[in-house]
């Protein structure tokens, strides 16, 4: 509906984007329902378009129930926001790449290694708050392996295997839990050896989404300490792709990565 309003009012999409402040790439996944709108968007949009009242009312309206859909919203007081828009995006990805240099994926942690890993990160949640996010963390998993999962192809640094977060028995169980993930056939998991020396992953963890029907990434998402970071621009996608490419080069093909994870664990 509001492509339509755009295009009867003569609108392009970087007039939008200009209107909202953002990159037209988000006015595009938007249009194409790949991203939320929050209901003050919509309104300033429906101004840009000159749209009555009545057609404003209603797609406020319906911009407020979707932003209230998806199994995610429930646990809103213990995840952050960034964070749960993130993974309401994720669960429309037809690809996901993903560079990890200290933490397993989130899609392929265990109950444990969650509950080590939270620990470490935030010392002061409650026992109630741990476990909402150790059940947020398993119902990802559940969502993202669902009938007709995403491809999962993941770069991890091997400083990931020799870190034991949570002891010798949690990330025992881990590892092994790694080795039976990359058996999936939508699921790539491959290692970063020291040996490799310096590379374009040492910038830093991220991780890039490509929807159904789009011919190139949509975005790269960037996390910190203070909340996460969505590059979206031509430029942005394409440096990260070209990183993407440099870490095949040097990781280990999936046999030597699970070779390597498996001996990791019997290590413990």
């Amino acid at each position: 509906m509001l492509r339509q309003l755009r295009n009867d009012a003569g609108k392009t999409r970087d007039d939008a984007a200009d209107w909202l402040e953002v990159q037209a790439p988000t006015v595009s996944k938007i249009e194409l329902g790949k991203q939320a709108i929050k209901p003050p968007s919509v309104r300033l949009l429906c101004t840009l378009y000159g749209a009555d009242a009545g057609t404003t009312n209603t797609l406020v309206e319906l911009a407020r129930a979707a932003n209230q859909r998806g199994w995610w919203t429930q646990y809103r007081e213990t995840t952050p926001e960034y964070f749960l828009s993130f993974v309401g995006q994720e669960a429309d990805a037809a690809t996901i790449w993903s560079y990890q240099s200290e933490w397993v994926p989130g899609q392929l942690q265990t109950a444990a290694y969650v509950e080590a890993s939270t620990r470490a990160l935030k010392p002061d949640l409650s026992e109630e708050q741990l476990a909402q996010r150790v059940e947020f963390r398993m119902k990802r998993q559940e969502e993202v392996n669902r009938d007709d999962p995403p491809e999962m192809k993941y770069f991890l640094n091997e400083s990931i295997l020799r870190r034991p977060v949570g002891g010798a028995d949690v990330m025992r169980e881990q590892l092994e839990r790694l080795v039976e993930a990359s058996r999936a056939d939508h699921v790539s998991i491959r290692v970063v050896p020291f040996a490799a020396g310096a590379h374009t992953g040492m910038f830093g963890s991220f991780v890039m989404l490509q929807f159904p029907d789009e011919d190139v990434p949509g975005f790269v998402y960037v996390e910190n300490l203070q909340g996460a970071v969505y590059q979206d621009t031509p430029a942005d996608v394409e440096a990260y792709t070209v990183g993407l490419s440099q870490l095949d080069a040097v990781a280990l093909d999936q046999e030597g990565s699970r070779a390597m994870i498996a001996n990791a664990a019997g290590a413990l």
